[in-house]
């Protein structure tokens, strides 16, 4: 007797492994009759609180009186700032990425000029990149701007990062390519797993259909392409804690005129992820010991969830920025 309820309630309890338990709470984005609805678990929302919570600013310090870099050796970024100002900010940058190990975890204590520790070559790059952030790529950081903060929340490396994917050799049963091995980077679906390596290091077209419904040979969209760009938008989805009609009208999902405005924030952070990968992290990796570097010997790369970390916008759209002129405003180029 007992089986015969058994069963049928495993079976239950595996079809609903995948649910959410009620209540959610929705959010209307766009026309009524449209489905354009936001879906927020509330037990999942208060989680993300606590990761995006924003450090006090430290006090204001004087902007006037002899620059950095004429008092001090070796100042190759931030050399513009006043000398207080400059200890500030370097008080800021060990306070969000390496506050258990102080000011040792970049510098030689013995002599602070010295470049000896890959750190300090690492973070002084890093510096340069968010200068370049937020000065070249306002189209998408608006004024709220970055820290690094914004991707290390305390430690010493971002939690959220990725390497290049090992390259996978078929067998006599055929080439996975990727898929069916269900991965966090794409919410655990069967799609490939690797959305990162032809979208936010390389240029590959993120498309799922051609603009025609009988597009020439050479420019149609093939299924695969199509599980791919699937895939990255899974990881778009879950790394901003939104779903897909954030961006899209799902009637229509290629049309940017009944698109949200948010799709085209999400087009230039696409392409401010390439830009970081290619320029500043990928070129690093000579300068990384072995243990910090993937499978195949590439530098830790950026993508969405570095910085949103299951929030919309990340730290809930806090501008940090703003309270260190240091890293504000000014081009690395």
């Amino acid at each position: 007797m007992r089986s015969a309820w058994l069963i049928p309630a495993l079976a239950a309890g595996l079809l609903l492994a995948a649910c959410e338990r009620p209540p959610v709470e929705m959010v209307q984005r766009g026309y009524r009759g449209t489905g354009m609805d936001q879906v927020y678990n509330p037990r999942i929302a208060a989680t993300q609180v606590a990761l995006n919570a924003v450090p006090e600013a430290l006090p204001p310090a004087p902007a006037d009186g002899p620059t950095a870099g004429q008092t001090l050796q070796n100042v190759k970024v931030l050399g513009d700032l006043s000398i207080a100002e400059f200890t500030r900010t370097m008080q800021a940058i060990t306070n969000w990425v390496a506050p258990k190990e102080g000011c040792g975890y970049c510098h030689n204590l013995q002599n602070l000029a010295d470049d000896s520790k890959y750190q300090k070559v690492v973070a002084r790059r890093m510096i340069e990149m968010t200068r370049h952030v937020n000065a070249d790529w306002k189209a998408h950081v608006a004024g709220t701007g970055v820290t690094c903060w914004t991707c290390h929340r305390g430690n010493n490396v971002p939690q959220q990062t990725w390497f290049r994917a090992p390259a996978q050799k078929g067998t006599f049963a055929g080439n996975r390519a990727g898929q069916n091995a269900p991965a966090k980077s794409v919410a655990y679906a069967s799609l490939p797993n690797d959305p990162f390596t032809p979208f936010l290091a390389g240029g590959d077209e993120i498309r799922v259909i051609g603009a025609g419904a009988l597009p020439p040979p050479d420019h149609g969209k093939s299924v695969q392409q199509a599980e791919w760009t699937y895939g990255l938008m899974m990881h778009m989805s879950q790394s901003l804690g939104v779903n897909c009609t954030y961006c899209h009208n799902s009637r229509s999902f290629q049309s940017w005129d009944q698109s949200t405005p948010q799709r085209a924030t999400a087009w230039h952070g696409i392409r401010m992820v390439r830009d970081l990968n290619t320029a500043y992290l990928e070129p690093l990796a000579p300068s990384f010991p072995p243990n910090r570097l993937g499978p195949g010997h590439d530098a830790a790369k950026v993508s969405c969830a570095t910085c949103h970390q299951g929030a919309f916008k990340p730290l809930y759209g806090a501008a940090m920025a703003a309270s260190y002129p240091g890293l504000a405003a000014r081009s690395a180029n």
